[in-house]
């Protein structure tokens, strides 16, 4: 008999604001996720971006997860800390004769796209034989074939998408010298032994170039559950700009927290709602299960 492997998840807040419901819909989901069967949960911040990132807020999160009673494995990971590490990665692919240099601006990749995807114009391949310029600046793209990237996510069910010709050789290293989301998040997760990502369907449409990363590595791909998202009044996806009512703060926590098990379809006893939020997530572990989440995003009504 074959041993059952433990389950190692994470959460990866970016810091640009306080954490808002939004977000502690994806934590408590990769939480539970974990915590139920015993696992092993994670938590690493996506600083990767410096503009983006607010002074502070990442002390800020970290300070009401830990208030409403989420207790992490290990010490927090900072990808701003992992530059060294990302371009050890980022050589091994060089070596592997994966990546090429790409000296196209956003304005020449938007004029030379054959058609937009979801996700932005898709890059015809310009530079794949060398780059086009004489420029001191460039960045650096993975090749991808035409080959269709078929995966199950636990929520959203089957999904299919052609590399090639809905997205197109993508950057990794771009030419400010900033490391791709895509590539740090896989590298990450690598690390850290990573093998079930739960997080917010926003993310579901970067998931096949994240599982061609995992196979250019020759690593396991993990298990996916993208979670519905949170919609504002005007069906959007809720965001930090939707206003101070959304963010969680200690005199709230334990309300959003209950309404958060509410929106994932774990349908919590209404008298869990004026408990502490240690209690809450107590019963969230005891009784958390995907079968109940749906896949449809949605408004929700908060306490």
């Amino acid at each position: 008999m074959t041993e059952r492997m433990e389950i190692t998840g994470r959460f990866a807040p970016s810091p640009t604001g306080p954490l808002h419901f939004g977000s502690l819909v994806a934590a408590l989901g990769s939480y539970l996720a974990v915590r139920s069967k015993g696992g092993t949960w994670f938590v690493r911040i996506e600083d990767l971006d410096p503009p983006r990132v607010v002074a502070g807020s990442a002390d800020t999160i970290l300070r009401v997860l830990d208030g409403l009673g989420f207790e992490w494995d290990g010490e927090v990971v900072w990808q701003s800390q992992r530059y060294g590490y990302y371009s050890e990665m980022l050589d091994e692919l060089k070596r592997s004769g994966h990546l090429f240099r790409c000296t196209c601006s956003r304005r020449e990749v938007l004029a030379s796209a054959p058609h937009i995807g979801e996700e932005g114009p898709v890059y015809p391949g310009t530079c794949r034989r060398g780059p086009q310029k004489d420029t001191g600046q460039s960045a650096v793209r993975i090749r991808v074939p035409d080959l269709n990237v078929c995966f199950r996510d636990g929520v959203q069910g089957e999904q299919q998408q052609n590399l090639e010709q809905e997205v197109g050789d993508f950057i990794l290293h771009r030419a400010d010298g900033q490391f791709a989301y895509q590539l740090a998040v896989v590298v990450d997760d690598i690390a850290a032994g990573v093998n079930q990502v739960v997080r917010g369907a926003d993310l579901l449409l970067s998931t096949p170039r994240q599982i061609f990363l995992y196979r250019c590595f020759g690593k396991q791909v993990p298990a996916y559950y993208h979670l519905p998202l949170v919609l504002g009044r005007n069906q959007e996806k809720l965001s930090k700009r939707d206003g101070p009512a959304i963010t969680v703060n200690k005199d709230n926590g334990s309300g959003l927290l209950w309404c958060a098990l509410d929106f994932l379809g774990q349908a919590p006893p209404v008298e869990l709602q004026n408990m502490p939020a240690p209690e809450i997530l107590t019963w969230g572990r005891q009784n958390f299960s995907f079968s109940k989440v749906s896949a449809v995003n949605n408004t929700v009504t908060f306490c």
